[in-house]
C-alpha cells in the first residue's frame, strides 16, 4: 500500500510529501492523519532543525478529497465537517507552532484547505504554475485549516474577504505580489530543491531563536504593545540562555563565523 505522506531525512531537514499525486494530493482521512501525528512528533524530535512541506507529481494539495466527503454525507452523518475539530484544526495549530521553520515548496495548484496549509508555513517558495484557490465558497464552506487566520495577515483583510468569496484563482506573480509566496524560481522542477536549499540554511540557524521569533510574532499579530513587549522579554531570556546566544555573541567579537547547535 503506498504511503499517503513521505518522510525524508537530510541531515537536520525532514521534508514531508503529501503523497496521492493521482488526486492533486487531496486530503483523505489517511493521509490528514498522518501529517498530524507526524507534525506532532517532529515537534519534539531534537534531530529535526526545518521541516519542508510539499506535494507529489506536479500539484502542492488540492484540499479537502471530495469523493470521500461525498460518502460521508450521502451516510446522513449528522456532524459531516467533524474532521475540521479531528484533523484540520491540529494540524494548523502544529504547523504554526512548530518552534522550528516551516518552508512550503508549493508547486502547481494549492486550493482550499491545501491553500490554508502552505499560508501556515513561514516561507512559501513557488513556481511559475504555482496558484491559490481559495475553493471553499464554492463547495458552500467557510474557510477551515487556519485560512481565516493567515490569509488576512498576509494580504489584509479587503483582499482576504475578496479571495474567499468570490474564489478566484491567484496565479503566481500576482500571489508574490500579494505576498502568499515569498519567492518564485523560474522552473516548476527547482521549488523543491529550492525550498530544500533553503530549509538546510535554517536548519543550520540559531533555531531556538526562530522559534521564539515565531511565538513572538503570533503575540504581536493579535495583542498590544504591551503583550509584545511581554512576549519579547520572555523570549530574550529563552534565547539569552542558550548556547547558541553564547558561541555566537565569542565568534562574532572573535571575527569568526558562529557554529549553531540549536540549543
Amino acid at each position: 500500500m503506498t504511503e499517503p505522506l513521505l518522510v525524508d531525512r537530510t541531515d537536520a531537514v525532514v521534508t514531508l510529501t503529501l503523497n496521492r499525486p493521482t488526486a492533486m494530493n487531496s486530503l483523505d482521512v489517511a493521509l490528514k492523519e498522518a501529517l498530524r501525528d507526524t507534525l506532532a512528533e517532529l515537534e519534539s524530535d531534537r534531530g529535526c532543525r526545518a521541516v519542508v512541506l510539499a506535494g507529489a507529481g506536479g500539484s502542492f494539495c488540492a484540499g479537502q478529497d471530495l469523493r470521500e466527503h461525498v460518502e460521508t454525507l450521502q451516510a446522513g452523518d449528522g456532524n459531516p465537517l467533524d474532521t475540521v475539530q479531528a484533523h484540520y484544526n491540529p494540524i494548523a495549530a502544529r504547523l504554526a507552532s512548530l518552534p522550528k521553520p516551516v518552508v512550503a515548496a508549493v508547486r502547481g495548484m494549492a486550493a482550499g484547505a491545501g491553500a490554508s496549509l502552505a499560508f501556515l508555513a513561514d516561507i512559501r517558495i513557488g513556481g511559475p504554475s504555482t496558484s491559490f484557490l481559495m475553493a471553499f465558497a464554492k463547495v458552500g464552506l467557510a474557510a477551515d485549516t487556519g485560512a481565516s487566520w493567515t490569509l488576512p495577515r498576509l494580504v489584509g483583510h479587503a483582499k482576504a474577504v475578496e479571495l474567499l468569496m468570490l474564489a478566484e484563482p491567484v496565479r503566481a506573480e500576482e500571489a508574490c505580489r500579494l505576498g502568499l509566496l515569498n519567492r518564485m524560481t523560474d522552473d516548476d522542477e527547482q521549488v523543491l530543491p529550492t525550498a530544500q536549499e533553503l530549509a538546510a540554511r535554517l536548519a543550520a540557524g540559531p533555531t531556538v531563536a526562530y522559534g521564539a521569533i515565531k511565538r513572538q510574532l503570533s503575540v504581536a499579530d493579535a495583542g498590544t504593545l504591551a503583550d509584545a513587549l511581554a512576549a519579547e522579554a520572555q523570549a530574550q531570556a529563552i534565547c539569552g540562555a542558550t548556547t547558541d546566544h553564547r558561541t555566537a555573541t565569542m565568534a562574532f567579537v572573535g571575527k569568526q563565523k558562529p557554529v549553531f547547535e540549536g540549543r
